[in-house]
């Protein structure tokens, strides 16, 4: 007799599989300016660890009394006064909309839609940068290096996020790597199917060399058999094209 798969137990939604958000700090978002304040003023109280996030957060209190929290930049540092706004100057951790933000520049938490909060290029390490301004919008040049045009109202910090070389340090040992995992709500250590026996995955069972049957799966599979490469449209490498 089988038993509920690892797919099945996580598609559930149980404790063991759900992300440990209650120890985050606050959600990195830019606060939103009144009409009456073309510049908002703020200064940066702490710089704070948020468990699950790979890149350093601030905590910035505006002199309206207001607070909030982004990735912090490189180069920022505590009591270190930051501008909102769109008359703000192009220095490194204030806020500005990208019409305002001069050409070559390097930015990071780019907003998508003009209030949205900055959703482009906050991992560790990531910008953009600001090729021209022309009538379609802003020309960015995005992490992967696509060119994108943006609206000129959306808002993003000036400077390259900080925390770069973190992903070039080891974990060294497993209690660093799982304790990162299970903030993240990921599993992990993770067992292929074919070393499992055939009752605990649909690819076990037999010698551990192959699983003996087709790994695709169809994305309407019940979740028993909704393992392996779900919907893909191809697998293994692709052909290159003949020429004629």
């Amino acid at each position: 007799m089988g038993k509920q798969i690892r797919v099945q137990r996580r598609g559930k939604g149980g404790s063991v599989f759900r992300a440990r958000t209650f120890r985050r700090v606050a959600p990195v978002r830019f606060p939103m300016i009144d009409a009456s304040h073309p510049v908002l003023k703020g200064t940066v109280r702490e710089l704070l660890h948020d468990p699950g996030r790979g890149t350093p957060i601030a905590l910035i209190e505006f002199t309206t009394g207001g607070a909030c929290c982004i990735s912090a930049p490189e180069g920022l540092s505590i009591n270190q006064s930051v501008s909102v706004g769109a008359n703000a100057p192009p220095d490194v951790g204030n806020i500005l909309p990208l019409g305002r933000v001069p050409e070559g520049t390097l930015i990071s938490s780019v907003e998508l839609r003009p209030g949205d909060g900055g959703r482009l290029a906050r991992a560790s390490g990531t910008y953009c940068m600001v090729v021209a301004h022309t009538p379609q919008g802003t020309e960015l040049r995005l992490p992967s290096g696509k060119s994108v045009y943006m609206n000129d109202r959306c808002r993003a910090i000036i400077g390259v996020v900080a925390a770069a070389g973190r992903t070039e340090k080891p974990f060294l040992k497993a209690g660093s790597a799982k304790k990162l995992m299970r903030s993240r709500g990921r599993v992990w250590p993770t067992t292929s199917g074919q070393k499992m026996v055939a009752a605990s995955h649909p690819h076990g069972g037999g010698r551990h060399k192959h699983s003996g049957k087709p790994t695709t799966v169809s994305r309407n599979a019940p979740p028993g058999r909704k393992v392996g490469m779900i919907a893909a449209r191809q697998t293994g490498r692709a052909k290159r094209a003949v020429r004629t």
